[in-house]
C-alpha cells in the first residue's frame, strides 16, 4: 500500500473563513434586534450597544485563541490539555449551541419568508440538510462565501437608507428603565450575538499556513485575524446602527412579547425586512419597500439556512472527534460510504427538529440558546487566560480573563433566571455523561478481560510491489479506479498494447481519518478487493500491481501516488454521478487536472 498524506488540506483563505464566520455570526443581527426591543421597548439600543462591546471584546480574545491554536482553537481541542472533564463540559455545552443554532437559524430564515407555520418548514428544511450531509461535507466555505457577498451588500443598502433616520431614532430614544438587576436580565436575554465564534476558532486546522511555517511549526494568524476583524467590524457596526435606526420606527407596541407595528403584527422575528419596506418605501414609494423587503427576506433565509448547514456540520465533527477520542460510542465514528457518520447526523438533524416543533417560537428558543454557547465560551476564555504555559502578553491575558468574569456572570445568570435553558443544557450534560460512563464501563471491562488473539489466515491475494518484477516498457500507467467496468478494461488493454507497467489505485475518500483508517488494507475493504480481484482474473499473464489508500481527498491522493510512481499517464473514468451530486461533492477530474504536473498526461475515458 503507497503512503499518502491523510492531514486535511489547509485550503482555507481569509475571504472563506470570514465568511464561514459570518454565515453564524453575522445571521444574529436579523433576529436580536426585534427581540431586544421586544425585553425594553424604545431603550432597546442602550442593551444592544452593550451587546456590540461584548461582541468586540470576545472577537478580540478569539484573535488570540485563534494564533495559540493553529490545528483548532474550539473549545473542546484548547481545553482538553488542561483538564479532559473540563472539555467534557465545554463541548457538550457547544452541543447545546449547535442544537439550538440549527432549530432557531432554520424558524428565522421562514419567519422572514413570512410562510405559514414557519416551524413546519423549519423542521422540513433541517431534515432535508441533513439528508444532503449524508453525502459528504460540502465545500462550505465557498458556498457560504457566495450567500455572504449579497447579504453584506443588502445590509449596507439598508443601512445607508436608515442614516436619514437617526436623528428622529435619537428623539425616540428612551432611557433605561429598572433597576441594574431589570436591565442586567434584559441584557442577558439578547447575547445571542456571540453565536459564530467558537467556529471560526475550529476552522484553524484547515486554514492556510503563514508564509515561512510549516505543518510541524504552523501558524494561520494571516488568515484567522483578518477573518475575525472583518466579520467582527461589520457585527458591530451594523448592529448597533441598525439597532438604533429600529427607534425611528414610530407606533411599535409590544404585546404578550412580541411586537406590532402599524399594519403589521409579529414584526419583532423579522424586524430588518419590516425596516427595509418602511425606509426604502419612504424614499422611493410603498411598491420600491415591497420589492426590498423581498429581497431582505430570500437573502437573510438563504443566509439563515446557510447557518443551519454550518451547524449540522459542527455538530457531526465533534461528535466525530469526541468518539475518536473514546468520550463517546464508537457508533459516532462508524462511517457510510461517504466518510460521514450517520448515527452523528441523526442527531445533529432529529433534535433540532424536534426543538423546532416543539418549542414554535423565537424568544423560546433564544431561551434555550444562550446557556450553551455563552457556557463554551466562558469555558475556552476562562481555560486560556489561566493557562501559563501558553505565550499570552499580560494585557492579552488580563482582558481575557476580565471577559471571562463577564461570560460566567451571564452564564450564572442564565442558570438562575431561565430555567428551560437550565433543563436543556442540563439534560444535554447529562444525557453526554451517560454516553461517556457506558464508554468508559466498556473499556475497563475490555482491559479487565484476558487479551485473545484470533486467528489470522495467511492468506496474501496480491503480491507486494517490493516482489514485483521490472517494468515491461519504459512508462507506468496509474488507473484511478470505483468499480470494475469499461474504464478498467481499457487500462488493462492499454497497458498490454504499450507493454507499460499498470498500476491500479482505489482510494476510499473519507473527510473523517483515524488511526485505524491510515493502516487498513485493501483486503480489508469489500469493495476494492472485489475490484482487484476480477482485475486480477483479467488480466492474464500481465498482473497490474494494486495501490489503495485512505484520504480525504481522493484527486489530492491520486496526483501524490502518480507523481510518487512517476507515471506517465492517469486514467480516470468519466463521472456517473447526478450532476447534483457533482455539485455537492465535487468533480474529481477537474480537480485532477488542475492539480497533476504537466508532464504527466491526463486520459479520461468515457
Amino acid at each position: 500500500m503507497i503512503p499518502t498524506n491523510v492531514k486535511r488540506p489547509r485550503n482555507v483563505d481569509v475571504p472563506r473563513a470570514a465568511a464561514i464566520l459570518y454565515g453564524d455570526w453575522g445571521t444574529s443581527k436579523a433576529y436580536v434586534i426585534g427581540l431586544a426591543f421586544a425585553v425594553a421597548g424604545y431603550a432597546s439600543f442602550w442593551l444592544i450597544a452593550a451587546m456590540c462591546v461584548l461582541t468586540a471584546l470576545v472577537g478580540l480574545n478569539y484573535v488570540v485563541i485563534c494564533r495559540l491554536y493553529p490545528d483548532g482553537g474550539g473549545v473542546y481541542a484548547s481545553v482538553r490539555h488542561r483538564s479532559e472533564v473540563i472539555s467534557i463540559v465545554g463541548a457538550f455545552l457547544l452541543i447545546a449551541d449547535y442544537l439550538v443554532t440549527a432549530a432557531i437559524s432554520a424558524l428565522s430564515a421562514f419567519a422572514y419568508l413570512g410562510v405559514p407555520h414557519p416551524e413546519k418548514f423549519a423542521a422540513m428544511s433541517i431534515l432535508i440538510i441533513g439528508a444532503l450531509n449524508l453525502l459528504g461535507p460540502k465545500q462550505t466555505g465557498g458556498l457560504a462565501f457566495l450567500i455572504s457577498i449579497p447579504t453584506a451588500i443588502v445590509v449596507v443598502v439598508l443601512g445607508l437608507f436608515s442614516l436619514p433616520h437617526i436623528g428622529e431614532a435619537i428623539g425616540h430614544l428612551q432611557p433605561l428603565h429598572g433597576g441594574f438587576w431589570h436591565n442586567w436580565a434584559g441584557f442577558v436575554g439578547i447575547v445571542l450575538a456571540l453565536s459564530g465564534v467558537e467556529a471560526i476558532a475550529n476552522a484553524t486546522g484547515v486554514m492556510k499556513l503563514d508564509p515561512g511555517s510549516t505543518e510541524d511549526r504552523p501558524s494561520v494568524v494571516r488568515t484567522s485575524t483578518p477573518a475575525i476583524l472583518m466579520v467582527m467590524i461589520e457585527v458591530c457596526v451594523f448592529t448597533a446602527l441598525l439597532g438604533l435606526a429600529m427607534h425611528a420606527l414610530g407606533g411599535l407596541q409590544i404585546v404578550n412579547g412580541d411586537v406590532n407595528a402599524p399594519g403589521a403584527e409579529g414584526v419583532r422575528d423579522y424586524m430588518l425586512r419590516y425596516m427595509g419596506q418602511i425606509f426604502v418605501g419612504g424614499a422611493f414609494g410603498a411598491p420600491f419597500g415591497h420589492i426590498f423587503a423581498v429581497i431582505v427576506s430570500i437573502v437573510f433565509a438563504l443566509l439563515l439556512l446557510s447557518a443551519v448547514n454550518t451547524a449540522i456540520v459542527d455538530l457531526i465533527a465533534i461528535q466525530f472527534l469526541m468518539s475518536r477520542d473514546r468520550e463517546l460510542p464508537n457508533i459516532f465514528q462508524r462511517l457510510n460510504k461517504w466518510g460521514v457518520p450517520n448515527a452523528g447526523m441523526l442527531l445533529a438533524t432529529i433534535v433540532p427538529m424536534a426543538l423546532v416543533l416543539m418549542v414554535k417560537d423565537m424568544a423560546g428558543l433564544a431561551d434555550l440558546y444562550a446557556v450553551g454557547v455563552v457556557g463554551a465560551i466562558a469555558t475556552n476564555l476562562g481555560a486560556t487566560s489561566t493557562d501559563r504555559k501558553l505565550s499570552i502578553k499580560t494585557w492579552e491575558r488580563t482582558l481575557m480573563f476580565g471577559t471571562f468574569i463577564v461570560m460566567a456572570a451571564i452564564e450564572i445568570s442564565l442558570l438562575i433566571d431561565k430555567p428551560n435553558a437550565r433543563y436543556f443544557a442540563v439534560t444535554i450534560l447529562a444525557v453526554g455523561l451517560i454516553l461517556r460512563g457506558l464508554v468508559q464501563e466498556r473499556r475497563m471491562k475490555k482491559e479487565a478481560a484476558p487479551a485473545l488473539v484470533p486467528e489470522r489466515l495467511p492468506v496474501d491475494l496480491v503480491r507486494p510491489m517490493s516482489e514485483a518484477p521490472a517494468p515491461l516498457g519504459g512508462e507506468a500507467i496509474l488507473c484511478a479506479v470505483r468499480s470494475a467496468g469499461r474504464t478498467l478494461d481499457f487500462a488493462l488493454r492499454e497497458a498490454r498494447k504499450t507493454g507499460s507497467r499498470l498500476y491500479l489505485l482505489f482510494v476510499r475518500e473519507q473527510p473523517f481519518m483515524t488511526e485505524q483508517d491510515i493502516g487498513r488494507k485493501w483486503q480489508e475493504d469489500e469493495d476494492a478487493s472485489k475490484i482487484f480481484d476480477e482485475a486480477k482474473q483479467k488480466a492474464g499473464d500481465q498482473q497490474p500491481l494494486f495501490a489503495y489508500a485512505v484520504s480525504p481527498s481522493a484527486a489530492e491522493t491520486i496526483v501524490d501516488v502518480a507523481a510518487t510512481l512517476g507515471a506517465s499517464r492517469v486514467i480516470l473514468g468519466a463521472p456517473q454521478r447526478s450532476a447534483l451530486i457533482n455539485l455537492l461533492r465535487g468533480n474529481v477530474i477537474r480537480e485532477v487536472s488542475n492539480s497533476l504536473p504537466e508532464e504527466i498526461d491526463l486520459l479520461v475515458y468515457a
